[in-house]
Formats: C-alpha cells, sequence, structure tokens
C-alpha cells in the first residue's frame, strides 16, 4: 500500500514538473527571428506589418535613421517603430530613440518592437513618454493572427 502512495506522489510531482517545462518552453518558444541580425529583423518585421495590413511600410536606411527603423501606417495612423533584435531585455535606450524618431518624422505614434520583453525601467519611461511596446508575445500574435 505505502508503495503505490509513494508511486502516485511520484507521478503527480512528474505531471507537475512537466507542465511547468511546457510552461517555460512555451514562454522561451525559439523563432526564426531570434537569429537575426538588427538589419535582417527589421526587413523581417517590416513583411510582418504589411501582412498585417500596414501600408506604406518602409525600412529607414541603416545609418541616421534618428532611432527609427521602420514607418508605417495603418488606418489612418501613422507609426515610427524602432526594432530591437536582442538576446536580453529590451531597456530605456530603445524606448528614447523611439520618442525621438516619432517626433523626427512627425508620426502619430512611436513603437518599441522586439523579439524579447523590456525591463521594467524601459515600460516606465515608454508609459510616461506615451511609446507602444510591442514584445515577443505581441509578434508571435501577429504570426498567429497572420496563420488564420
Amino acid at each position: 500500500m505505502q508503495i503505490h502512495m509513494i508511486a502516485a506522489v511520484i507521478a503527480i510531482v512528474a505531471l507537475a514538473l512537466a507542465a511547468a517545462a511546457f510552461i517555460i518552453l512555451r514562454r522561451r518558444k525559439s523563432f526564426e527571428w531570434d537569429d537575426m541580425d538588427g538589419h535582417d529583423f527589421e526587413f523581417y518585421c517590416a513583411g510582418l506589418l504589411e501582412k498585417s495590413g500596414f501600408l506604406s511600410v518602409e525600412v529607414t536606411r541603416g545609418s541616421k535613421d534618428y532611432g527609427v527603423d521602420i514607418l508605417a501606417e495603418k488606418d489612418g495612423v501613422t507609426y515610427a517603430i524602432q526594432c530591437k533584435c536582442y538576446t536580453s531585455p529590451v531597456g530605456i535606450k530603445a524606448v528614447q530613440e523611439a520618442y525621438a524618431g516619432r517626433d523626427y518624422y512627425d508620426r502619430m505614434v512611436g513603437v518599441v518592437m522586439t523579439n524579447q520583453y523590456f525591463t521594467a525601467p524601459a515600460v516606465e519611461v515608454a508609459n510616461k513618454l506615451k511609446i507602444m511596446m510591442w514584445d515577443r508575445d505581441y509578434i508571435e500574435a501577429m504570426l498567429e493572427e497572420e496563420n488564420k
């Protein structure tokens, strides 16, 4: 009887560990864009935006882009988008770049689009400066919507 109870506890623990591993792997799922360099990621994001209904999607030149990698428009709203393909969370600097670029290009909305997530200070600054933050979950949702 005691052996059956021990086996049941082991089975429950194994199931819990498997569920936790699934959640972690789901959160850390690797995408083709995780291995791209910054320039390739910009073009990947531009293509994704076009497939998501954005118009006049333009990748800015690599240097002197004033903190913006993509200019686009959707439903009459103009966007200035800063792309960051990183291996760690995105910080304040990217938000500041999107803020400056939004104003330089006279766009309505500034965005930081990344394959990662954002640091807490970056989120705080983005909220203050009214910069949108499109993280890997947002990009994944765009991909899922595209595949429907």
